[in-house]
């Protein structure tokens, strides 16, 4: 690496694409499917590529489909990919007692969006020990249910997969039993179910960083960083805010519900529609107005740093923050009391048109493709993008060429569709001078 001189951008980028490619393989192999032949190329790249980035879209059924050594790979996957492959490697490296060098150090806090180094170690294993103790306590509040359906053996491999999909935000589950595709349609008046889950979603959603910072100072919110401010103060507005406009918006997937159910399903939907992929009511019964809201949300994603794709919830804070600055002639914009730089803007900007055209761009080409209706081509791009994996029912019927477009949004939502574009882009010098600036009419 250090030879051929990539820059962290690019091996973080490289790194998801092996891992993806050693999936691709494990998946392809005969006993990793219940039929003996072995998934085809695309379907084991489809679906390594889904788990790899956490979406949870699937062109085959989790349960019916894969073994459990099949199973066992996209839960490894789902893990690395949540993680990400960097804290992993280093948490090895930490138990074989090596040395982690500067260049490791710039690695992980890369990867996991901080632009501290010092105590970037420490962080890690903080979460590492997060992450095992909220999936095993996940695991066994869900066991006391699929133990029971599922027998004990079959129960614990249910709650420890939903578990680990359900933290890492990447929507695979193992209920297929129930009906090919079903996911958590069965559960969707069980509270322990449902509010587990939800839990586990927003606990992974939220950001390493902001673990950290709660870790340090508890419930002393005044001390804690802008950034988990933001966060948090966000997350509580789509959460609540999401759940209130489904349940006065939806009337036809929710028309046959009582009050605690429909209350539970609205909050339930708000959650998983930023990048879980988890669902508990049919997701193409929606109304037109809820799958909007689902679109937004899922656009919007978790928080950076975390398991979540999206464009971020501080992406969004920025932009409006900004927004609502200028219009009342502030001479500067900020929130809690503290300036944002203008390089905030600056990026929040690019991120926000780079994944809107990105999204736009594969609708666009899937529509010319092949005949979809429009709404249901949009919300699958969007729900790629996010990663979120969410569906109204068309992963399966996309043409190759669709679903490699589909692919290529899943692994832009979680390397980063701006950090993609770094990436593969050539380092240009500074130049000398600069052109001279010019106004232009805006708006």
């Amino acid at each position: 690496m250090r030879k051929l001189r990539f820059s962290q951008t690019q091996i973080i980028a490289l790194g998801f694409f092996l891992v993806i490619g050693l999936g691709t393989l494990l998946l392809m192999l005969p006993f990793a499917t219940r039929d003996g032949a072995g998934a085809g190329f695309r379907e084991a790249l489809f679906t390594a590529t889904s788990a790899s980035c956490v979406t949870g879209l699937v062109v085959q059924d989790t349960y019916t489909f894969w073994t459990p050594f099949g199973q066992a790979v996209i839960l490894v996957l789902i893990q690395l990919g949540g993680l990400g492959f960097m804290t992993i490697a280093t948490l090895f490296s930490l138990l074989l007692r090596r040395k982690i060098g500067i260049r490791e150090r710039e690695l992980l806090s890369e990867s996991i969006n901080t632009s501290h180094i010092g105590g970037i170690v420490r962080l890690t294993k903080k979460i590492a020990l997060g992450t095992l103790f909220f999936e095993l306590a996940g695991a066994i509040l869900l066991s006391f249910r699929f133990c029971r359906d599922f027998g004990f053996a079959s129960g614990l491999w249910a709650s420890l997969f939903t578990s680990v999909s359900a933290f890492c935000n990447a929507g695979f589950d193992l209920l297929g039993r129930y009906g090919a595709y079903a996911s958590l349609t069965p559960y969707a008046d069980d509270i322990l179910v449902n509010v587990t889950v939800m839990l586990l979603i927003i606990i992974g959603g939220i950001g390493f960083l902001v673990w950290n910072d709660i870790s340090l100072h508890k419930l002393r919110i005044k001390r804690y960083d802008l950034h988990t401010k933001i966060v948090l103060a966000v997350t509580f507005v789509l959460i609540f805010g999401g759940a209130a406009l489904f349940f006065v918006l939806e009337d036809r997937a929710y028309a046959d519900m009582s009050w605690t159910e429909r209350i539970l399903t609205s909050f339930f939907d708000s959650v998983t529609a930023r990048t879980a992929g988890f669902n508990t009511t049919d997701t193409a019964a929606l109304s037109n107005s809820s799958k909007l809201l689902t679109m937004i949300l899922m656009f919007i994603g978790g928080s950076p740093g975390s398991t979540a794709g999206g464009i971020k919830t501080t992406t969004v804070a920025v932009l409006l923050v900004y927004a609502f600055s200028y219009v009342r002639k502030a001479p500067s914009f900020g929130m809690f009391g503290r300036r944002l730089e203008d390089d905030s803007l600056k990026k929040a900007s690019a991120v926000f048109f780079t994944n809107l055209t990105l999204a736009l761009t594969a609708t666009i080409a899937i529509c010319a493709m092949q005949t979809l209706s429009l709404p249901d081509v949009l919300f699958e791009t969007f729900s790629a993008i996010g990663t979120v994996g969410m569906t109204t029912g068309i992963t399966r019927d996309l043409l190759p060429a669709s679903q490699f477009i589909i692919i290529f949004l899943m692994y832009c939502g979680r390397v980063g569709s701006l950090s993609f574009a770094t990436a593969i882009s050539t380092r240009r010098a500074k130049p000398p001078v600069t052109s001279p600036a010019e106004k232009i009419t805006i708006g």
